[in-house]
Parts: structure tokens; C-alpha cells; sequence
């Protein structure tokens, strides 16, 4: 057996985070050494301010990589060599590859949601599209709707300022006519094909769906990026509707996926890190409120 790999994960408040058991029991299938560490900075006591030198320390410790989740997805870019053409697109890490001297940024999200709708929504229709949350996860989900054919994404966040900066950034990249962003979520619902919820509502602690579901008809389909819940309180009432639903399961393991691959080299198995992630997800005890989304 090779040397041990190291690799891990920053972020706040993840200590109920599956990806040591995804990126562990993978490993452990393809006969590698791998340790996955889990770097919470709520709990040891550091902020943004120490992300850069926290990414120094390991890479000194010989890590491999590591996995960047909120709120750091966009700070830790300040810290990195080099970005992706995925990470560059869409202006957020998620992946850091650590090998000879550099720190390379890298996107697995947008492949993640890729390669989720894909296998979940097969021939849905993509003509026109709603998506919920302009963050971090927001930002991926958006790019990869866009490079899956979606001809109209309208945005939609709390903050509008940050949905107009997202959409200009999918505009520069697709062209005008791509994208667009709304302050008036209740106007647009039923007017497209389909609704991708990319906020944290819905997770454990704000259960809540981010839209009026009985808007809602059976022609459309909804996505939902939390996955804990996996049926959250939107999926359960757009399927009531008789919507084609897709659960954040897939996202977070071809995610998890990708990044494996980046970390190892080697090809993950994507059925059998989804039936690890299915697994964990039906022996584990609910996680905090602020896990269970990609964001």
C-alpha cells in the first residue's frame, strides 16, 4: 500500500460533513491509504483572516488537497496560484490541488449538478429555468444549467445585488439573452419549465421551501442542492403537484467525486460513492442546521 494521502475539508460548522466517509470508504475500496481531516473553523476559533495560512500549514504537512465549503468558497481564491477554467468561470473553489509548490483553485460543484441532472431529470425541459440562491453553490448550479442548454436562467436572491452581479458574470460568459435576475420571485414561478432551489432553506433548522409551492404544476420539474433533508419540504410538495423531482444526493456525491480524482488520481467509483453516501445518510443522526447544502 502507497503512502498515506492526506486530504481534507474547510469550512464552518461541518463537523456532521459526510465527505470523510465518502472520500475514506473509496479509498479504502481501491486499496489506498487516504485521511480525510476536518478543519472547522467555528470550532477552532479562526476566521477568514487565517484561510491563506491555514492552506500554508497543510500544504508544509504534505497534503494532497483540500475541499473548500462555506462560507470560504470564493475567499480562499485570494490564496490560490492558479484556478481552473471551471473555477475561473464561475468565480468559486470548492477543490484545492496541492502539488509542487502550488495551490490550484478547481469547481467539482458544476460538475456535480451536471452530472446530477443528468442521470435524475434525464429529457427534462430546459428551456426556461428558475433558480433560487446566487452564492457559492448558487454560482456552480447556475453555470452548469447554462452549459447543460437551459436557454433562459432568471435568478433569484435574497440579496438582489448579488443575483445582478451573478447574472453578469453568466452573461459575459453565454451571452445576454442567457441570463437575467428578478426581485419578484412570485411573478416568475409558474411561467418556467423549471425551479432549482439553491439556498439553504429546506435543511434541518429552516425547513421552510424558498418559494410558494402552490404555485407549483405538474409540467414543471424542481431540483433541490440540500441533502439533509434529502426529500426536503419542496421536494415533498412539488412531487404532491406532480412535479419530476431531484434530490441533492447526486450533487453532493459526483461532487465528492470529481474532487476524489483531483485529490488521488484515480477514477472514483460514482455507484458505489452513492451507495456509501445512501449508506451513511440512513445510519447517521441528523447534522447541525448548517450542514446539508452545497454552498
Amino acid at each position: 500500500m502507497q503512502n498515506r494521502i492526506l486530504t481534507g475539508l474547510i469550512g464552518r460548522h461541518i463537523g456532521a460533513s459526510r465527505s470523510p466517509w465518502l472520500h475514506e470508504r473509496e479509498a479504502q475500496a481501491q486499496g489506498l491509504e487516504l485521511t480525510y481531516e476536518l478543519f472547522d473553523f467555528a470550532a477552532m476559533e479562526l476566521d477568514e483572516s487565517q484561510l491563506c495560512a491555514q492552506l500554508n500549514v497543510a500544504a508544509d504537512l504534505g497534503y494532497s488537497g483540500l475541499n473548500i465549503t462555506y462560507p470560504y468558497k470564493q475567499a480562499v481564491i485570494a490564496c490560490l496560484d492558479e484556478l481552473s477554467p471551471s473555477a475561473a468561470r464561475v468565480g468559486a473553489v470548492n477543490t484545492v490541488k496541492l502539488a509542487a509548490g502550488k495551490r490550484v483553485g478547481h469547481n467539482t460543484d458544476v460538475i456535480g449538478f451536471a452530472e446530477s441532472m443528468r442521470d435524475g431529470l434525464p429529457g427534462a425541459t430546459l428551456d426556461c429555468v428558475l433558480q433560487i440562491g446566487a452564492g457559492g453553490g448558487g454560482s456552480a448550479t447556475a453555470q452548469a444549467l447554462l452549459e447543460l442548454g437551459v436557454g433562459r436562467l432568471i435568478v433569484c436572491d435574497q440579496d438582489p445585488a448579488r443575483a445582478t452581479a451573478l447574472v453578469r458574470k453568466l452573461q459575459e460568459g453565454f451571452g445576454p439573452s442567457r441570463a437575467a435576475a428578478t426581485v419578484d420571485l412570485p411573478a416568475v414561478v409558474g411561467s418556467v419549465d423549471g425551479v432549482v432551489n439553491a439556498t439553504p432553506m429546506g435543511m434541518v433548522g429552516t425547513p421552510q421551501p424558498p418559494l410558494d409551492t402552490s404555485r407549483l404544476t405538474s409540467r414543471q420539474w424542481v431540483a433541490d442542492i440540500v441533502y439533509f433533508p434529502l426529500e426536503t419540504e419542496l421536494l415533498r410538495t412539488a412531487r404532491a403537484r406532480g412535479c419530476r423531482i431531484l434530490d441533492g444526493s447526486g450533487m453532493a456525491v459526483y461532487q465528492a467525486a470529481a474532487a476524489f480524482e483531483i485529490f488521488t488520481g484515480r477514477k472514483a467509483n460514482r455507484s458505489r460513492m452513492l451507495r456509501s453516501f445512501i449508506e451513511y445518510s440512513a445510519a447517521a443522526p441528523p447534522p447541525a442546521a448548517s450542514i446539508g447544502i452545497l454552498d
